[in-house]
């Protein structure tokens, strides 16, 4: 197996690792969390570093890479609550609120093409620095506050974003910027791709 395809199965192993801690262990496990869920992040961002460089950066990769990132932030996301339900709970309408929207953009992508979506967008790995940003400061200080709310607003318009790339679309396909860039693509119009999107 490859080296990006044993950093996705890394990331995808630490998933139930970080629910059991916050399950069975809860407070006294956040720091370990916080640990592993930057462990998380680093094979996030190596693995497509080095599947760029070893040219396996194939749409199945893509897929599997965008499927293990969902478990993986739900993981975490689920250790959180265990761990502050109350912070997390002030932020339910928010919450509930994306967790619809990301049901949506699956349903619909399946629906339409028969296959999840897999955009890798501009906006989604915003959203996933803002994530980053508010379980750091949930596990690290017991502080929601102000970083749940910038979350969850980057959420929804990451979500938004992803809607429109779906339904623009002509047929399925992965890594795209943002929902222009979907327009572009329905009207055959080329445009060149970051490096830095596959990540």
């Amino acid at each position: 197996m490859s080296i990006p395809y044993l950093l996705i199965l890394f990331r995808l192993l630490l998933a139930p690792v970080i629910l059991g801690l916050g399950f069975y262990w809860g407070s006294e496990s956040r720091f370990l969390i916080l640990i592993l869920m930057y462990l998380g992040l680093i094979s996030d961002i190596f693995d497509g570093i080095i599947a760029r460089k070893q040219g396996l950066s194939t749409e199945k990769m893509r897929r599997l890479d965008s499927q293990t990132d969902l478990i993986f932030w739900i993981a975490v996301a689920i250790s959180c609550y265990l761990i502050y339900p109350e912070a997390i709970s002030d932020k339910i309408y928010g919450v509930v609120l994306l967790i619809i929207m990301e049901a949506v953009c699956y349903m619909t992508s399946i629906i339409k093409f028969g296959k999840e979506t897999c955009t890798h967008a501009f906006v989604s790995k915003m959203w996933g620095l803002t994530l980053l940003a508010a379980f750091t400061s949930l596990l690290a200080f017991g502080y929601g506050g102000w970083s749940l709310n910038v979350t969850i607003i980057v959420g929804l318009i990451s979500h938004i974003d992803v809607l429109l790339i779906i339904l623009l679309l002509p047929k399925w396909t992965h890594d795209v910027p943002s929902f222009y860039h979907a327009y572009l693509i329905r009207n055959g119009r080329s445009f060149k791709k970051s490096k830095y999107l596959n990540s």
